[in-house]
C-alpha cells in the first residue's frame, strides 16, 4: 500500500523488536531515497506497532497481508489500525494514530502510483 506496510516476520526472544524495526526504517529509506521513488525525501513516521500471532495463524495473517488493496478497497488504513487496536486491547490516543500523507510514489518503471 502507498501509506503503510504490513510485515510478517519470526522474533527470537534475544532479537529487540525496537532494534530490527530501526534497522529495516534506516536501510528502506536509504534504499528508496537512493532510487528517489518518491518526490523529496522519504521517512518514515517516528513509531511503530507490532502484533503478535500464534504459529497456527501465521497462513492467515500472510493472506490478510497478500490480499491489502482489495482489503483496502473497503476500509481505509485508520480504520483498519484503530479496529486491531481495539482487538488487541490496547488503549489510544485518536489524535496520535496513523496521519495521512499526500505523496507521489513512483514505481522503477517511471509509473506514479499516489
Amino acid at each position: 500500500m502507498p501509506d503503510h506496510i504490513h510485515i510478517l516476520f519470526g522474533l527470537r526472544p534475544t532479537q529487540s523488536l525496537s532494534a530490527l524495526l530501526q534497522d529495516i526504517k534506516g536501510s528502506s529509506s536509504k534504499w528508496i531515497n537512493e532510487r528517489k521513488f518518491v518526490k523529496g525525501r522519504f521517512t518514515w513516521q517516528e513509531g511503530f506497532s507490532a502484533f503478535s500471532y500464534s504459529k497456527s495463524e501465521i497462513s492467515k495473517i500472510s493472506d490478510y497481508i497478500d490480499n491489502q488493496k482489495i482489503h483496502h478497497s473497503r476500509k481505509t488504513f485508520s480504520e483498519e489500525y484503530l479496529e486491531m487496536l481495539n482487538e488487541f486491547g490496547v488503549e489510544n490516543d485518536t489524535r496520535c494514530v496513523f496521519t495521512p500523507v499526500d505523496i507521489d510514489y513512483i514505481v522503477p518503471d517511471g509509473t506514479t502510483l499516489y
